[in-house]
């Protein structure tokens, strides 16, 4: 199984950067399709982005699309979420999720589909 902790998170001026990475425990790491979601207060949790098990397939939410990047060593067991042009909106608790799946061709995007998860790290964009 799978344990996930996340890191990076912290408070950014509109249009600065920040990198968020999630370290995984367990031996079969390669085989978990992972994933970011985020939650605003009073929100509901939201996809972010998505990546398959070798990299070579990612997804991201509209929102997100062109300003966020995420990707994955299977090597150091840790994938990351590289975010550029913060904006104001972007401002939620981001947690990082995996689940095992049976094929490198497939992307999770519901948050249902996902069975591991960590405890979140803040982030906060002001304007």
């Amino acid at each position: 199984q799978v344990q996930l902790v996340e890191s990076g998170g912290g408070l950014v001026q509109a249009g600065g950067s920040l990198r968020l990475s999630c370290a995984a425990s367990g031996r079969t790491f390669a085989r978990y399709v992972m994933g970011w979601f985020r939650q605003a207060p009073g929100k509901e949790r939201e996809f972010v982005a998505a990546i398959s098990w070798s990299g070579g397939i990612t997804y991201y939410a509209d929102s997100v699309k062109g300003r966020f990047t995420i990707s994955r060593d299977n090597g150091q067991n840790s994938i990351t979420l590289q975010m550029d042009s913060l904006k104001p909106e972007d401002t939620a608790a981001y947690y990082c999720a995996a689940v095992r799946t049976r094929s490198d061709s497939y992307i999770a995007e519901r948050a249902a589909e996902y069975d591991r998860w960590g405890q979140g790290t803040q982030v906060t964009v002001s304007s």
